[in-house]
């Protein structure tokens, strides 16, 4: 182990080249993987999608197509056939592989898209930075987990960084841009460069716990999941609140439900087990209670509100 860290600790000083992004490769079929790989595809850049089976790559495609013809209804409505050829145009620039080792031989950006467990990144990584060129950059878009810890996994600390997209992809226009300690300024401006020809807005942040979106709102979320248990407001009213007092789209519960509870408790009780004494993250005994009973918000149909 002590031989491995040395090696990384080697290659993190490395001079590394500025990467102009051309071909992408997302690991991850799921609602966000399919969503970046929608706008690279979109904004020229050949991808391709990766997956466990064929069957969960056949409906990220599907997915990609469906949100496609929406846009078209919208941009094309005078114009089918030119909306049809923006779809397949688009499709075209999208392939798919449940070979992720074979698929990180001939790509630019390795940008892992799966399941926020630590030990699943590192193990992925791992195993493609024995396989990826010498100037490919890895990225994750973990929203919770460190950077740096799932960097450690490889040889290119220097070539490793953050994009944390937001959920819907082809809508929201953030991505935070994480570099961390060892990441070369030519991988972070590589990152950002490309970030702004999906044409997001890309903000830079560290590598601290939630960055700069989750860090605020999670908290927030928390608080007023606190709230409403010490009986200072009803779910409904607390949302309403927000809305109409604050201008934001969504109150907390709603919001909460959007993004999933068993997301929002894992998110937490990731950082409390890092900041044990935070009053921040204190634990929500109604949160724990509903994720316990698999009311997991909107993808479950019910959560702080039933959508059945």
């Amino acid at each position: 182990m002590a031989f491995f860290h040395q090696i990384c600790r080697g290659f993190s000083s490395s001079a590394v080249r500025a990467v102009v992004i051309k071909h992408v490769t997302i690991i991850g079929g799921g609602q966000m993987g399919s969503g970046i790989a929608q706008v690279a595809a979109s904004t020229g850049h050949s991808v391709t999608l990766v997956d466990t089976s064929e069957d969960i790559l056949k409906k990220s495609v599907k997915t990609i197509e469906g949100s496609l013809r929406r846009v078209v209804k919208k941009k094309f409505a005078d114009k089918p056939e030119a909306g049809e050829e923006y779809v397949q145009k688009v499709l075209k620039n999208v392939s798919t592989s449940s070979d992720a080792g074979s698929a990180a031989q001939g790509t630019d950006l390795v940008l892992e898209a799966i399941v926020e467990n630590l030990q699943v990144k590192q193990d992925l990584f791992s195993h493609l930075d024995k396989l990826a060129p010498a100037h490919t950059i890895f990225a994750s878009n973990t929203s919770s987990l460190s950077i740096s810890d799932i960097a450690s996994s490889t040889s290119r600390l220097d070539r490793f960084g953050g994009l944390h997209f937001f959920n819907p992809v082809p809508m929201m226009k953030l991505v935070e841009v994480c570099g961390t300690s060892a990441t070369s300024q030519e991988t972070f401006d590589s990152l950002m460069n490309f970030s702004k020809e999906l044409g997001k807005t890309p903000v830079s942040c560290k590598d601290t716990p939630g960055f700069i979106v989750n860090r605020l709102l999670v908290p927030y979320i928390l608080e007023a999941y606190h709230l409403h248990e010490r009986g200072h407001g009803s779910k409904e009213d607390v949302d309403i609140a927000m809305k109409l007092g604050a201008g934001y789209p969504m109150g907390p519960f709603e919001l909460s439900d959007y993004i999933g509870l068993d997301t929002i408790k894992f998110i937490l009780d990731g950082w409390r087990v890092m900041d044990p004494n935070n009053p921040s993250f204190a634990p929500s005994e109604l949160l724990n209670k509903l994720v316990a009973e698999g009311k997991l918000g909107k993808k479950t149909g019910e959560g702080f509100y039933k959508y059945k």
